[in-house]
């Protein structure tokens, strides 16, 4: 396994040259964000705070985006059916924000236009997502969405986060925290029909970043969260972006706790996303095979700015193992797969 640099104690991001002060991962947010040390354009600073929930005896999810791109803001809520296989998607854009959708730590992040309506507010042990999409048309013929929902965070819940910059440019930086497992409640009304999550049996995520980068960047992720043996559980796997050489964000979320794994790579076929997927390790603690269910892929070319994004929605099943030795099995976990490819 190679060495991976954890960060134990607070510390400021960037030095007065815009270098990462010190990179590596941890298992808290120690590192602290100032917008104002960054030193690059607006163009190329980007914040985002993406959530995702999943619940298993629904058979339904939903994914909501507020991003700040500097020359854009999109903003984007998916209606995920696994049951019939769809994904249904309103998006939106607001040009030029230079940073004002994300900018702040009130602990609020909120956008509105006559497509979409999006409020996250993080308060203590909670994440409250507000949100509606009257535009929306699902599938079935569903005709308008709202909701709320509620991700429960333990004080002591651990999370992956990781401070990396690029090889090339080491102003461009990657800062990035992901909250695994929280359990959900809350409902999501599309047409007539009300779906009710129950923290039992759903669960939720944060992707919540920081950053600036460079012009062309593809990377893999994958995510899930659920309970195994009664206990939460969820994994984040994740590479392709970024200089990894100080640490990875390849981990196992069991009990609140972080298991760090090292390096992680994806099998699949690219020709065809919907067949199966294989993730590995390079030292045999993870071993998982993801059979997807649907596909949440976007595409956006316009000359200079370029998106190719493979969402995969499916499940895992397989062995991992923690710090300890210990072996857990998967069985149809929930969760996702993605292939992002941007030049933006």
């Amino acid at each position: 396994m190679n060495i991976q640099n954890e960060i134990t104690a607070p510390c400021p991001l960037l030095d007065d040259r815009g270098h990462i002060t010190e990179e590596g991962w941890a298992r808290h947010p120690y590192w602290r964000y100032d917008r104002t040390a960054v030193k690059a354009s607006w163009l190329r600073i980007k914040e985002w705070d993406y959530y995702y929930v999943l619940s298993d005896d629904l058979k339904r999810g939903i994914t909501l985006t507020i991003s700040d791109l500097g020359y854009a803001g999109l903003m984007a809520l998916c209606w995920l059916d696994f049951e019939n296989g769809t994904a249904d998607q309103v998006d939106t854009i607001a040009v030029l924000t230079r940073g004002r959708i994300t900018s702040g730590d009130s602990g609020q992040l909120e956008f509105k236009d006559k497509k979409l309506f999006l409020r996250f507010e993080t308060g203590e042990g909670c994440h409250k997502l507000v949100f509606s999409a009257p535009s929306l048309v699902s599938s079935l013929g569903e005709a308008g969405l709202h909701g709320e929902i509620d991700l429960y965070q333990p004080a002591d819940l651990e999370s992956m986060n990781i401070a990396t910059s690029w090889a090339e440019k080491r102003k461009r930086f990657y800062y990035n925290r992901k909250i695994n497992g929280m359990s959900a409640s809350g409902f999501v009304k599309v047409g007539n029909k009300e779906y009710s999550f129950r923290q039992e049996t759903s669960s939720g995520g944060l992707d919540w970043g920081r950053g600036a980068w460079t012009y062309r960047n593809r990377w893999f992720w994958g995510s899930a969260g659920g309970r195994v043996n009664d206990k939460p559980f969820g994994i984040n796997l994740g590479y392709g972006f970024s200089d990894r050489s100080p640490a990875s964000e390849n981990l196992l979320f069991y009990d609140g706790k972080v298991h760090k794994l090292g390096d992680v790579h994806f099998e699949y076929n690219p020709s065809n996303y919907m067949a199966p997927w294989q993730m590995l390790d390079d030292d045999m603690r993870l071993n998982l095979s993801f059979v997807p269910i649907v596909d949440r892929f976007s595409s956006v070319n316009l000359a200079l700015i370029r998106s190719v994004q493979h969402q995969v929605f499916g499940r895992f099943s397989g062995r991992v193992v923690l710090d300890d030795g210990t072996g857990l099995k998967l069985d149809n976990f929930l969760g996702f797969a993605e292939d992002v490819l941007n030049h933006w």
